[in-house]
């Protein structure tokens, strides 16, 4: 199966490179490019890619509100952000809006490849170590102005399983500190996801820190 991607950025040499990369690759296409946000939303509405590669600063509407709508509209596209920096406030702002990961511009052609393919997966594309230092320095000095989703609907073993996901454990590790099948923790993740309304494990990382479940340690 062909992953279709939408590539969004106001740069059209950085669309160019970006298209280049992903339709030399088998099983990878551009289907779309957009210019600024408003576009990028109505052309993954159109043309409904798996995955949708954003840069933060754009005209019109920028990344952040354009993955929010993207969100919030159902698609199931997963957005891959664009930033040149590191560590950016922008980054959670991001990701509390839904996007699945970031990635620097500048990243290598094989790792932009690898990045498309393990977020269409659904897997969690940032090593939990970079998405706990981000959190750590940026949820304390820009709290979400949305409240984070109640937990009232879980179950206690969802809420241990929701903690354990923002420790960064796999499913196989959740599995052997609860003493489950790794089936078992499967279902109670699928669970906690779809009853928090949640896209995929980056964004129950983040509930789990907006809950105060996962306090990462100060260096």
């Amino acid at each position: 199966m062909t992953l279709r991607v939408v590539v969004a950025d106001d740069q059209a040499l950085v669309r160019t490179g970006f298209r280049m990369i992903i339709d030399a690759r088998d099983g990878l296409e551009v289907v779309g490019e957009a210019c600024d946000g408003l576009e990028a939303v109505r052309l993954t509405r159109e043309l409904a890619p798996d995955v949708v590669l954003m840069d933060v600063r754009m005209p019109v509407v920028d990344g952040i509100e354009a993955t929010r709508r993207i969100a919030e509209s159902g698609s199931a596209a997963r957005v891959l952000v664009l930033t040149t920096w590191d560590v950016d406030a922008h980054v959670v702002d991001a990701l509390r809006a839904g996007a699945s990961g970031f990635l620097l511009k500048d990243i290598r052609p094989a790792e932009l490849v690898d990045a498309i393919r393990v977020t269409a997966r659904g897997d969690a594309l940032l090593a939990p170590s970079v998405l706990g230092r981000v959190l750590d320095r940026f949820l304390r000095t820009t709290p979400d102005p949305a409240p984070p989703p109640s937990l009232t609907g879980l179950s206690g073993r969802e809420r241990e399983v929701l903690t354990l996901i923002g420790q960064a454990l796999s499913n196989a590790e959740i599995a052997g500190r609860l003493r489950l099948s790794e089936a078992t923790v499967k279902n109670h993740v699928t669970a906690v996801l779809r009853k928090l309304g949640l896209r995929d494990r980056v964004q129950a990382v983040v509930a789990a820190y907006d809950h105060g479940l996962v306090r990462p340690r100060r260096p």
